[in-house]
C-alpha cells in the first residue's frame, strides 16, 4: 500500500513539473524555428536570426534597463519599508495589530489596475493641492511607477519578514539590553542577522515582481516604457519570435541564478555543519 502511495505521488509530481515545463519549452522552442508566426508546428527549421533581430532592438534593450532601473529603486524603497513594518507589527498584540495587518495587506489584495489609477489620481491631487503640477514628482514617469509598486510590493516584504520572526527569540533582545547594548545595537547585531534570509528572499521577490509588472506600470509611464508593456505594445501590433528569443534568455538566466543560490545554500550549510560538528568535538574534548 506504501509502495502505492509513494509511486502515485511521484506520478503526480511528474505531471506537475510537465504542466509547469511543457509550456515554456515550446515558447522557448519558437526562438529556433525559421518562422515568422512564434509558433514549433509546422517546424521549418532551425534558425538563430531571431536573437539577431533581438539584439539590434535597440527600443526593447532601452525597455529592458527602465525595468532594470525601476526593479532595483523598488527593492531599495520596498525592503527597508517592510521589513520595519513586520518589525513594527510583530512588537505589538491585540485587536491594533489584527486592524493593522489588515491595512497593510490590503495592497496585496487590491487588483493591479486600482493600485495604478489611484496612484496616479493621489500624486496629481497632491501637485493641486502644493500648487506643484509642473514639479516632476508630482507628473507620470517611472518615478511614479516606481512609488506605485512599492505600494505593494512592499507587504510581501512584510509577509517574509515577519514570517522570519516567528522563530526569533525575543529574550535575545532582553538578554543584550541587560548587558548594556543599545537598541541600535539589538537591531545590527542580532535582530537583523537573523532576519538576513527573510531580506535577501523578499529583496529577490521585490525584484521579479517589480519586472513583471505591467497594470501600475501601464497607467504611471508617462512616455516611458518598461519591458513589459513593450511586449504588450508588440503583442498588439504583431508579435515575431524574438519575443520568444527574450523569453529564451531569460527562463536561462533564472536558472543559472537558480543554480547558483542552490549552490551557495548548499555551501553555507556544509560550512555550518562543519562548524557545529567542530564545536560539538571541542565540548566533547573538554569533557
Amino acid at each position: 500500500m506504501s509502495r502505492n502511495r509513494a509511486l502515485l505521488g511521484h506520478f503526480y509530481f511528474a505531471l506537475f513539473v510537465l504542466y509547469l515545463l511543457v509550456p515554456l519549452m515550446v515558447m522557448a522552442g519558437a526562438a529556433f524555428n525559421d518562422s515568422r508566426l512564434p509558433t514549433v508546428a509546422p517546424w521549418k527549421g532551425f534558425t538563430w536570426a531571431w536573437f539577431g533581430e533581438l539584439f539590434a532592438d535597440q527600443t526593447m534593450w532601452g525597455a529592458f534597463l527602465n525595468s532594470i532601473i525601476v526593479a532595483l529603486a523598488v527593492v531599495v524603497l520596498a525592503v527597508p519599508i517592510g521589513t520595519a513594518a513586520a518589525i513594527v507589527l510583530n512588537s505589538i498584540s491585540g485587536k491594533y495589530r489584527a486592524t493593522l495587518y489588515g491595512f497593510m495587506v490590503a495592497p496585496v489584495l487590491a487588483p493591479g489596475l486600482v493600485i495604478g489609477i489611484s496612484t496616479v489620481l493621489f500624486w496629481n491631487q497632491m501637485g493641486h493641492v502644493l500648487h506643484a503640477e509642473d514639479f516632476f514628482l508630482f507628473g507620470r514617469g517611472l518615478h511614479l511607477s516606481t512609488l506605485g509598486q512599492v505600494s505593494y510590493i512592499a507587504a510581501y516584504v512584510m509577509l517574509l519578514v515577519l514570517a522570519r520572526l516567528q522563530s526569533f527569540d525575543p529574550g535575545l533582545e532582553e538578554a543584550a539590553l541587560d548587558l548594556g547594548a543599545n537598541h541600535g545595537q539589538v537591531l545590527r547585531r542580532i535582530l537583523l542577522p537573523h532576519l538576513y534570509p527573510a531580506i535577501a528572499a523578499s529583496a529577490a521577490i521585490a525584484f521579479f515582481q517589480s519586472i513583471e509588472n505591467f497594470n501600475v506600470t501601464l497607467f504611471t509611464k508617462a512616455n516611458e516604457t518598461t519591458l513589459t508593456v513593450y511586449v504588450f505594445s508588440q503583442v498588439r501590433s504583431g508579435i515575431t519570435p524574438k519575443i520568444n528569443a527574450l523569453a529564451f534568455l531569460l527562463i536561462l538566466l533564472t536558472l543559472v541564478l537558480a543554480l547558483v543560490y542552490e549552490m551557495n545554500r548548499r555551501r553555507l550549510a556544509r560550512i555550518e555543519a562543519e562548524r557545529q560538528a567542530e564545536a560539538r568535538r571541542a565540548e566533547e574534548a573538554m569533557l
